[in-house]
């Protein structure tokens, strides 16, 4: 691993290939349509399609000791976690957007062996857990902080959040709700959730007059500006905790410039970049998991 001295990035327009499998011809046809002829019909359907939670299933690794399952409840559905450990010191694992709480096992033992407590759990519309307030495979990023929030109720405050991806932009909106920690790990963080917008038209074959109306849909539905959603500028607003970026520079899922414009904004924070681990694989590598654990424990 290589420490990141760079200066932040600027943000960027996040355009990428769609990935496999590809969005079927006649899903694409149909918005190429809706683009020209009914976009405001193409932003409803988008809409739709933005709060579907993907198929990735997650990892299925399991630490040795699979802990103790426990159950909270959010607007009268099941929220599932795990909880391992009696240390007084609780660190939280955050899985991101269609993961869940398996695919950041590789943190649970290091962090036993050094005193903590660890409880992690799968959120709204993901893994063991109900469908959320969204319905089936359905949920948003707001609703994935309140899970948060309302794990921690049940367990108690935080001394350290590790997050992944999607899992991070729920933490920093949580943060914002006045969620408080003494240190966050942010691993392969999604810094601007509303630029993945320029993708999902990309994957879905719209254009501009559709993807405008589907951010105006997003605002109006929370009440809020687009950037509400964004990490960079949460540090404005609250007093951020001591921040470890850790993020692969062959990442095609969410680029490092995400974690260099985070790194830009947010005071003691510091970036570590690594190689050829992409956006799921740096989850499991033993130096980026000793790095976690290090930083937690200073």
């Amino acid at each position: 691993m290589t420490i990141q001295a760079s200066p932040a990035a600027e943000k960027s327009t996040i355009v990428r290939s769609p990935k496999a499998p590809q969005t079927p011809a006649v899903v694409r046809a149909a918005f190429r349509s809706l683009e020209l002829l009914a976009p405001a019909v193409g932003a409803r359907w988008a809409y739709r399609l933005w709060f579907t939670v993907p198929r990735n299933g997650g990892s299925n690794r399991l630490p040795l000791e699979p802990g103790h399952r426990f159950v909270v409840t959010l607007h009268g559905h099941r929220v599932v976690g795990r909880h391992w450990g009696t240390g007084t010191r609780a660190i939280y694992l955050v899985h991101g957007w269609g993961g869940r709480w398996t695919q950041l096992t590789s943190f649970v033992e290091p962090l036993l062996a050094a005193g903590f407590s660890v409880v992690t759990f799968d959120g709204p519309s993901h893994g063991d857990s109900d469908p959320g307030s969204w319905g089936a495979r359905r949920t948003s990023l707001p609703e994935q902080a309140e899970a948060l929030s309302a794990v921690v109720g049940r367990h108690g405050a935080p001394y350290a959040i590790i997050a992944h991806s999607g899992g991070c932009a729920a933490v920093a909106y949580a943060l914002r709700d006045s969620l408080a920690t003494d240190r966050l790990v942010f691993v392969a963080p999604m810094a601007h959730p509303m630029d993945y917008s320029y993708q999902l038209a990309g994957t879905l074959g719209f254009g501009e007059r559709i993807r405008t109306r589907l951010v105006r849909r997003i605002e109006r539905a929370f009440r809020v500006p687009s950037d509400h959603f964004d990490i960079p500028p949460v540090a404005a607003s609250v007093d951020t905790p001591p921040l470890l970026l850790l993020h692969d520079e062959d990442d095609a899922d969410t680029s490092l410039s995400e974690s260099e414009a985070i790194r830009g904004t947010w005071p003691a924070s510091r970036l570590i970049t690594t190689r050829g681990l992409g956006h799921y694989r740096i989850l499991r590598d033993s130096d980026v998991v000793a790095t976690a654990v290090s930083f937690i424990t200073e």
